[in-house]
């Protein structure tokens, strides 16, 4: 899947492969998170998250996806929740379908109210670009916090396997 995901990678034009890899990029990042209850333990809570958020982003859920995020998160790259919410906004208005492949590399859990996924994802999408489709793999190291009884993304890195985290 690597492999051709760099051959897409390269055949696309930059301006589309920029915002393609940004908003998919961001795209994960968010939608692999989800609410989880604590009666199962935090573990548990945080892998309900993790399918929660990707039952989200394929169905292209932009409020869902948001709400999932804590409103002080920030990242590395500048981001804040309103720049990320306005990033799905656009990926899912040029995107017709999403589909989304995880696995969760590592999870740790910090005093019942922190948490750390690592997380890798494959991702394609459709559209009306010139090959009708992109597709991508990226890793995820997400920073969560339980609010109440709901876990929220407070920040993340990411960059395509292989690469270094940003």
């Amino acid at each position: 899947m690597v492999v051709f995901a760099r051959r897409l990678y390269q055949m696309m034009t930059m301006q589309t492969l920029k915002l393609a890899r940004h908003a998919a990029t961001t795209l994960v990042c968010l939608g692999l998170l989800a609410c989880g209850g604590p009666a199962e333990g935090p573990e548990a809570a945080l892998r309900a998250w993790v399918q929660q958020g990707h039952e989200l982003a394929e169905a292209k859920d932009r409020r869902g996806l948001v709400d999932m995020m804590s409103p002080a998160y920030t990242d590395a790259r500048g981001n804040s929740r309103d720049d990320i919410g306005n990033l799905f906004r656009l990926y899912f208005l040029r995107t017709q379908s999403v589909g989304l492949l995880t696995s969760i590399e590592e999870l740790n859990v910090y005093g019942d109210s922190a948490g750390e996924v690592l997380l890798s994802v494959g991702m394609a999408g459709t559209h009306d670009g010139t090959f009708g489709f992109s597709a991508d793999a990226y890793r995820f190291e997400m920073e969560l916090e339980l609010d109440g009884d709901e876990w929220l993304l407070m920040s993340a890195r990411w960059g395509e396997i292989g690469e270094e985290l940003h």
